[in-house]
């Protein structure tokens, strides 16, 4: 790019996934037996439940301004591996019950303080049905908030540090999806009872340290460097969708395999790299990223990237959330 684009580029085509998906499944129909689901992935999301109370505790009587560092260094790895498990249970890739998922994101939910993952799972689906869509994907950045930010350093860092209120206030566009339903109420209720508790048994210190966690965890941190990974143009002008190969991938239960995962959303975590492994002509051409801190310092100081850099759709064409789901019978025979 030789110049920091102003407007978001607009596509034309179909999105590029439910087209390598096709071709992926003729060329390796074997793929489908990576369609199962990972009870494990609940027990690691409660140990990471577990460590974080565990922080919070330990830091409970200490001055305030030691959560910045151990919130910055230790909790926002937690967080950010929790997030993950509420991405894998909203795609109903941990257990096969419905209510099961969404209690494994409730809980999942708990030291992030705010009730976010059912709703999360509401607009992430829409985000894989109708990518680049304005009105519909809440991953893509409000109109006012790229002419805001535009490519100035400064303003990617107040960005990034405010990232998860322009992604709240993102989500008021999105008027076809449902705010409340009985899953979101549940998650309120649970979540007012896990924070209450919190201070009421460890103090505001505690709170605070858990609250930073999750700050850090989306927002002014190497790791949030993951939204930039995932959707923004930074290897190239055409390719809308970017894999992370680095080591954080151990970490964070392979997150950054975005590619795989919009291609195969019905892949739990742990099968992603497998996916790769048995389809590696479709994946070895596409440019992906290596390192979250050099593209979290090329994002800030590369003038030539601005929130623009993001591939959007003005159709939203004929799919529908149907088509995200999987039928029973495949996941039977796979």
């Amino acid at each position: 790019m030789a110049t920091a684009p102003t407007a978001f580029t607009v596509a034309t085509a179909t999105e590029p996934h439910r087209v390598r998906t096709r071709q992926i499944v003729r060329a390796h129909p074997e793929v489908k037996q990576l369609m199962t689901r990972n009870p494990a992935t609940f027990l690691i999301g409660a140990g990471c439940v577990a460590a974080q109370v565990l922080i919070a505790y330990l830091l409970r009587h200490q001055a305030w301004y030691w959560t910045l560092p151990v919130a910055y260094l230790v909790g926002a790895f937690f967080s950010h591996t929790l997030f993950v498990v509420i991405h894998e249970a909203a795609h109903n890739l941990v257990f096969k019950g419905l209510w099961k998922n969404v209690a494994t994101g409730i809980l999942a939910n708990f030291p992030s303080v705010f009730p976010t993952a059912v709703s999360f799972k509401n607009f992430h689906i829409k985000h894989h049905v109708f990518q680049g869509v304005h009105e519909l994907d809440a991953d893509l950045p409000d109109w006012y908030e790229a002419k805001l930010i535009k490519n100035y350093s400064i303003g990617k860092a107040v960005w990034l540090f405010f990232f998860p209120v322009f992604q709240v206030i993102r989500t008021m566009r999105c008027r076809e999806v449902a705010v409340v339903d009985r899953y979101v109420a549940a998650n309120i209720v649970a979540q007012i009872v896990f924070d209450v508790a919190i201070v009421y048994f460890f103090g505001w210190t505690a709170m605070l340290y858990l609250f930073l966690s999750f700050w850090f965890s989306v927002g002014l941190h190497p790791l949030g460097a993951r939204w930039i990974q995932e959707h923004y143009l930074t290897l190239s002008e055409t390719q809308e969708t970017y894999s992370y190969y680095g080591r954080l991938n151990g970490v964070n239960l392979n997150v950054g395999f975005h590619n795989e995962h919009h291609d195969m959303p019905s892949i739990p975590w742990n099968n992603l790299p497998k996916l790769k492994q048995v389809a590696p002509e479709f994946y070895e051409p596409l440019l992906a990223h290596t390192s979250y801190t050099k593209l979290f310092f090329q994002f800030l100081f590369d003038q030539e990237i601005s929130l623009y850099s993001r591939v959007m759709r003005k159709e939203r064409g004929t799919a529908t959330l149907k088509d995200m789901s999987v039928p029973d019978k495949e996941l039977a025979s796979a």
